[in-house]
């Protein structure tokens, strides 16, 4: 976190959630490396020409200014590095990353410094680039890493039935974050992790995901 003067700051994150205000503004949610889940508005970011209209939409990465007053932030200005182009121009890749952003949305703490998270979140989108790692693979290690990240989950579920689904359980728990979108496996051991996690998930979380629910519909048109 850079403090820059006159009450304003510098902050690394990403944009996980929009919501129109008014007219003209947007309140937006920003996942950051420093303070965890933060709220702000972005004053005048829906008119035409504003210098916020294309950092404050999802999936935008990159390094946030904010104004700080007492009880909430102001988006000012931003450089982005990332906006994750291929991810919006595919409705699939769009609706499974929507799911990371809402799943992350549930996790996020407010003034709790997260770098963890920030980085799944990263090089979970990353992966979603690579048509060589399956969707459905991709989703799960972002799952179960993610609530790993949070101390919510079990670390060798009796559910587990193949050796291969045990091992690849403990590989996405225990790996480096860089490290975990480097390998597939076969259809066998993806359904043996998927119902794994799916009851696992319902044991820990407590609600449902309203982009869950897109998504499972567009998964079962492609598989």
């Amino acid at each position: 976190m850079s403090k820059l003067g006159n009450n304003t700051i510098e902050l690394t994150g990403m944009v996980i959630n929009v919501m129109p205000v008014g007219e003209y503004d947007k309140r937006l949610t920003v996942f950051t490396k420093e303070r965890g889940k933060i709220s702000a508005f972005a004053r005048g970011a829906k008119r035409q020409g504003s210098l916020l209209m294309a950092c404050s939409r999802i999936f935008a990465f990159g390094k946030f200014v904010f104004y700080e007053a007492r009880d909430y932030y102001s988006l000012q200005n931003a450089q982005i590095s990332n906006y994750f182009a291929d991810i919006t121009e595919d409705i699939e890749k769009t609706c499974y990353g929507t799911y990371f952003l809402e799943l992350l949305n549930y996790y996020g703490r407010e003034a709790i410094r997260d770098i963890d998270s920030l980085k799944l979140i990263y090089v979970s989108l990353l992966a979603l680039g690579k048509p060589a790692i399956p969707y459905r693979l991709t989703r799960r290690i972002f799952e179960l890493r993610l609530m790993v990240i949070n101390g919510e989950y079990d670390s060798l579920p009796d559910t587990l039935k193949t050796d291969t689904g045990r091992y690849t359980w403990d590989y996405i728990i225990r790996s480096p974050i860089e490290k975990l979108y480097t390998f597939q496996i076969k259809e066998e051991v993806l359904s043996d992790i998927e119902n794994s996690l799916d009851i696992m998930m319902k044991k820990y979380i407590d609600r449902d995901m309203n982009s869950l629910d897109i998504l499972n519909v567009i998964s079962k048109k492609n598989y």
